[in-house]
This record gives C-alpha cells, sequence and structure tokens, in this order.
C-alpha cells in the first residue's frame, strides 16, 4: 500500500545521519529535499518510499505528465495580491495541496505523522491519515490544527474497519478515504528484491498484530492478510451505513467508475494509480483528470495525486478540474530531513511556486483558472454513450 521526531533514531534507523543536509546547501526545490532526504534513509525504506511497481514506467510518467503542458499566461492583469485558498468538502484551507495518504512515516522521521500533522496544520492545509499510520489516529487529531481525513483500507475482517470508522468519527475527522484501487498489491520489485520488511519497534498503530501474522514478515505479505480483495461497490451502502462522514474514493482512474461514484453519492474523488505502484503501465491521473471531472458533472468534488512537483504543476491540475492536489512523497523527503520543519518547508515552496505562477500566468485567484490556461488544449470532453 501506499508509504502511504523526538532526538533519538527512527526504529530500524540505526547509526543513519539525520542532520539537515550538507552545510550551506539551500533546500529551494522539491527535488533538492529530496537528494538531500535519501542518504538520511535506510536503502531499503528508501526503496519503499521511493520505489514503484514493474518497470517503474507509470511511477516516471506521473512526473512526466505535467511536463506536456505549457501555461497560456494573460497580461495586465492585477496580480498584487494571490489568492490560493479554496474548501475541501465545506472545510476552509489556505492552498489547493494536501498531503496524501502516505502510510508507515515512522521510517523517515522519529515523530512520523505526528510531525506531519504539526506541518500541515501550520500552513492550513489538508491531511489524509493512512490507516497504517505509525502514530493513533487520536494521537495525530490531536496535535492537528488544520482538517483531518482519514484514508481507510475495507479489511478481510469488518468489524476491524468499523472500529477505525468510528474511532475516526470520535476524534474529528471531516471524511473517509477509500482507497480502491489496490485488492491486491501490485508488484513492487525493490521491495521484493529487499524482502523488505517493517524495522523492530515500528507497527501500524492503529490495529493490533494479526495472529497469523510474523513479526518478520514482508510488508507486502502483511498487508495482504488484512485487506478484502472482493470489495464491491455494493460494499459501499455498507460503508455509509457507518458513519455520517462524507465518502471519498481514491483510486479512480476512468469515466465509468466516476460517473458510477457520483451516482451513487460520493462526496468526492481522487484520480490517482496508487503513486506507481499498482498497476504499472496504467494511465497517469493527469491524463485521466479531464474524463472524471467531465463524467462527475459537478457532482462530486475531484481531486488528484501523484507526480506534483512544483507549483506550476499544481496550477495545470486545477485548470484542468481538479479541485486540490495531494502530495505524497515530497513532504517525506521532508519529514526525513528535518522533521516538521521539512514537511512544512516542502508545503511552502509549493504554496509560493503556485503564488509565483498564478501572477505570472494573470490568473490572481483560484476562480479565474481554467481550462485556457493550457495550451495544448485539454481533449474533448468525455461523453457517455
Amino acid at each position: 500500500m501506499s508509504v502511504d521526531e523526538d532526538e533519538s533514531p527512527a526504529p530500524g534507523a540505526g547509526s543513519v545521519d539525520r542532520s539537515p543536509g550538507p552545510r550551506g546547501r539551500s533546500l529551494v526545490t522539491l527535488d533538492d529535499y529530496r537528494v538531500a532526504a535519501r542518504p538520511l534513509v535506510e536503502p531499503s525504506a528508501w526503496d519503499y518510499v521511493d520505489g514503484g511497481s514493474g518497470d517503474e514506467t507509470t511511477l516516471r510518467e506521473n512526473v512526466a505528465g505535467y511536463r506536456r503542458y505549457r501555461l497560456r499566461p494573460r497580461v495586465l492583469v492585477d496580480v498584487s495580491r494571490c489568492d490560493p485558498r479554496t474548501t475541501l468538502l465545506g472545510s476552509p484551507v489556505a492552498l489547493p495541496v494536501g498531503v496524501a495518504p502516505t502510510g508507515f512515516q515512522g521510517l523517515v522521521s522519529a515523530e512520523g505523522e505526528l510531525a506531519c500533522a504539526r506541518a500541515a496544520g501550520e500552513v492550513g492545509a489538508l491531511m489524509v491519515v493512512s490507516t497504517f499510520a505509525t502514530a493513533r489516529l487520536e494521537d495525530i487529531a490531536r496535535v492537528a490544527r488544520g482538517p483531518l481525513w482519514l484514508q481507510l483500507y475495507v479489511f478481510r475482517d469488518r468489524a476491524t474497519s468499523e472500529d477505525l470508522v468510528r474511532r475516526a468519527e470520535a476524534a474529528g475527522y471531516r471524511a473517509l478515504v477509500v482507497t480502491v484501487d489496490a485488492p491486491v498489491q501490485g508488484r513492487r520489485v525493490r521491495d521484493l528484491r529487499n524482502a523488505f520488511a517493517l524495522p523492530p519497534g515500528l507497527v501500524a498503530a492503529n490495529f493490533p498484530q494479526a495472529p497469523s501474522e510474523r513479526p518478520s514478515a514482508e510488508l507486502g505479505e502483511r498487508v495482504a492478510q488484512r485487506v478484502d480483495p472482493a470489495l464491491t461497490w455494493d460494499d459501499l451502502a455498507w460503508l455509509g451505513s457507518l458513519t455520517r462522514l462524507p465518502i471519498v474514493l481514491k483510486g479512480v482512474l476512468t469515466a465509468e467508475d466516476a460517473a458510477r461514484a457520483a451516482e451513487l453519492g460520493v462526496a468526492a474523488i481522487v484520480v490517482s494509480n496508487h503513486g506507481g505502484r499498482q498497476l504499472d503501465g496504467s494511465v497517469t491521473p493527469l491524463d485521466a483528470l479531464p474524463e472524471v471531472v467531465a463524467a462527475v458533472a459537478g457532482r462530486c468534488e475531484v481531486l488528484v495525486d501523484g507526480g506534483v512537483r512544483r507549483g506550476s504543476d499544481v496550477l495545470v491540475a486545477l485548470a484542468l478540474g481538479a479541485r486540490a492536489v495531494l502530495v505524497g512523497r515530497p513532504v517525506l523527503w521532508g519529514l526525513a530531513v528535518s522533521g516538521a520543519e521539512g514537511a512544512r518547508e516542502v508545503l511552502s515552496i509549493l504554496r509560493a511556486e503556485l503564488e509565483t505562477a498564478m501572477a505570472l500566468s494573470g490568473r490572481p485567484d483560484l476562480a479565474s483558472v481554467d481550462a485556457n490556461l493550457l495550451h495544448p488544449a485539454p481533449r474533448a470532453p468525455y461523453q457517455p454513450l
């Protein structure tokens, strides 16, 4: 599943140096943080965070897809103040960038999700908390200052999922994000070669270890024992019966599935291919975004994740109809470099780059961002048969 600090090293980190990169180096882009983070993370953990499935073609294409668009700037527009604020399912956020659900953040930072929640709150961003967090969802909620959604896998043991839903509701989470693109785990070659397992002392904090799980079992094996591969559209009604929280579907890549989700009343869709970690060769979220937006026709909000590395990428996604983007790996790079401060800086860089791109494009607010910003123009909208 997705990868989706006190002063001591993270469990399993050993003697890894966690100082914030070379002296005098200025970390001014997300890629700077990636370069600085890599030597600070244990190699097999880095491969887990950094890798994708198969030949990692989709992983690379997620990033490359944004390079295929060019912006058409308008001039003589008052851009003395650019405003990136928006709302997500009714919750105000300071920018259309949120933290994607990335599991086991304790692999890169001893405080993990707690540091990430503080960072997101400090910049006014949404955080989506992974089912496979290394901190309890209640503890994350206690330190958060911004909106939280809980990403949910539906387990073979439905009682476990029900318990997570009730705990999220009680802790003040504002939506449930159901991952639907992972009935089985993709073949992640780096993890298979490394026989990757969680280091001693690092666990998924939100449920007890199943009796059948070996503590040293490979991570993919342990996850596969839990997640239900028989989940279908019919199960959404069961999930809706458990809670009053809005339901978001994460992992939709086609107009057909988007239309069905909207018909069933989901509150939002996250267009996602799991960061290139599931089906290698699948369509990129950015390429799928226009048909999903057309298919839902305003009946639910649409977010997108995967491949965002610049503030101008955020602007492209918004122009294609997304309400916001979610970022995963870059936030982990920031956490690895300097905990909450690093994660906050990663999100702040994206905000600064977005505001600059808005100003230079002649779009002073998000309402002025539309498909006319892009060259080449998006493909013709999806038309149902």
